[in-house]
């Protein structure tokens, strides 16, 4: 999946635009309705209050600095410096913007919070501290910019990243969670909270992303397997919501340094567990267990729509080939031609289940093995003559109705003969199939040899290994075992297979 970087930047540039728009009206709104605390702390240190200089003006810096801050670092400078590109200019503009945003910031600090010049000893000292507390917020401004620059980019290449779903799935998570964690950091730091709540907010928000991907990825599954329900899994994450709650309490104490947080944070934390974390679990474990079932159908069913289509394909004017192989067959009886017509019948044989039986989902393995055997014949007709071929096959004969799907034994023998055998030098294939209960075990070992360009067997005439392990990954899931090993002379598969 490609994400259009355009179209996320005119989101983030219309959203942020947006934001900053309705915190001026917001600043507007406030300062005309005097719902504003700012003149009460003027009157009550005995300074003199301006609206337009404490108060507007002020806050309308504040916010349009954050604006335009934002807007340079997030579109101009820290994408190029996470790239490592034009390192020393993207620097000096980071510099500059920290500069800046710091003076500006810090000029508006002291207009509106002009009252606090009386709580100091001297003016130097007092406009010292609340001078510079502007500089600091520059600094966080840059901070958390960079952080969200860096959530999305990984974010992104997440998304676009190819690796096994699973784990892709799992960053993903972490990383969203992350940017929800950001997302509620950014609001609480507007607002102006104390640092408790974001100690609060960060424990928990951490507890319930650990809690929330353990159910999905192993309590969940576990739970099912063993044939229970919600409430069990619901008891086993109460279990460990409370085991969380001791450390997470303690880190809060010890960061803050007061008893009461233990409580506070441990509320926040059972509640959102108990409340939001466990039934989103739940929720996201079997929405995304439904939809991985109908993506294994349709697979599925894509598989076998076209080996249909290859095999519809094929079937040019069947009774044709036929009766042609009929009146071959008759004619080498007639010539006395035993072999060309042993050749010709297993030849027809072979084609009927290729036209009729492999179309079914499921088929006897004697057939299976009937088509696997006339195969292995009619290549020993072709290298009989040469002594140097050794072909060996100990198929066991099949007493238990068992079932399997059709041409999945097949392509590991075609494989063999295409690169085992040479008309001009030793050649060797044992083909080894036995059955214990509902269990398979098919072996294949072959001798390799580098095929000619012109050479027939080079030809791909089966459905190729990888196909196999497709169909095999597709229709017996986690009931199978294939090993395949090859070295420099020899070629060898080992396929285990429940028939349940």
């Amino acid at each position: 999946m490609k994400i259009d970087i355009k179209d996320l930047g005119k989101i983030e540039f219309w959203t942020t635009s947006m934001l900053y728009g309705f915190a001026v009206m917001m600043l507007i709104s406030n300062g005309s309705d005097n719902n504003i605390s700012t003149p009460y702390n003027f009157k009550e240190a005995g300074v003199s209050f301006s609206y337009l200089s404490n108060y507007f003006l002020p806050g309308l810096y504040k916010y349009s600095i954050l604006y335009f801050s934002f807007l340079l670092l997030n579109f101009c400078c820290l994408p190029p410096l996470y790239q490592k590109k034009n390192t020393g200019i993207n620097l000096s503009i980071l510099f500059g913007v920290y500069l800046f945003s710091g003076l500006v910031l810090s000029i508006a600090q002291t207009y509106s919070h002009a009252y606090m010049l009386v709580q100091y000893d001297n003016l130097d000292e007092a406009y010292n501290h609340i001078f510079f507390k502007g500089f600091a917020y520059a600094g966080w401004v840059i901070v958390l910019t960079a952080i969200y620059v860096a959530l999305k980019k990984l974010i992104i290449q997440l998304i676009e990243h190819k690796e096994e779903e699973s784990n892709k799935r799992m960053k993903l998570e972490i990383a969203f969670a992350s940017a929800f964690w950001f997302a509620g950091l950014l609001v609480w730091l507007t607002i102006g909270v104390d640092f408790e709540v974001i100690l609060c907010w960060t424990l928990v928000i951490g507890s319930c992303t650990f809690l929330t991907i353990y159910s999905i990825y192993y309590l969940i599954p576990t739970t099912l397997a063993q044939g229970k329900k919600f409430r069990h899994f619901f008891g086993k994450n109460i279990l460990l919501t409370l085991l969380f709650s001791i450390p997470l309490g303690l880190i809060a104490v010890v960061i803050i340094g007061r008893g009461e947080m233990f409580p506070i944070v441990n509320a926040f934390h059972i509640a959102a567990q108990l409340m939001i974390s466990t039934p989103l679990a739940w929720y996201i474990y079997k929405t995304r267990n439904a939809t991985d079932q109908q993506i294994f159908a349709l697979q599925k069913e894509l598989g076998k729509s076209d080996a249909n289509l290859g095999f519809l394909k094929s079937q040019i004017n069947p009774h044709f080939l036929f009766n042609a192989l009929n009146t071959l067959y008759g004619t080498a009886l007639q010539e006395k031609a035993d072999r060309t017509g042993e050749g010709i019948q297993k030849l027809g044989d072979m084609m009927r289940f290729m036209l009729h039986e492999n179309m079914q989902d499921k088929i006897s393995l004697t057939r299976d093995i009937d088509y696997l055997n006339n195969y292995i014949e009619l290549q020993k007709l072709r290298t009989s003559t040469t002594v140097d071929i050794l072909i060996k096959a100990e198929i066991e004969e099949q007493l238990a109705d068992l079932q399997i799907s059709p041409m999945l034994l097949i392509p590991f023998v075609e494989n063999a003969f295409k690169h085992g055998i040479s008309l001009q030098s030793p050649s060797h294939i044992k083909v080894t199939l036995q059955t214990k209960a509902k269990t398979l075990y098919f072996d294949v070992n072959n001798s390799i040899h580098l095929k000619a360009d012109g050479d027939p067997e080079k030809i791909n005439s089966g459905i190729g290994l990888q196909n196999v392990k497709q169909r095999l990954n597709l229709l017996y899931p986690k009931k199978h075992e294939l090993i395949i090993r090859e070295s420099a002379k020899e070629f060898f598969v080992h396929l285990t297979l429940n028939l349940d």
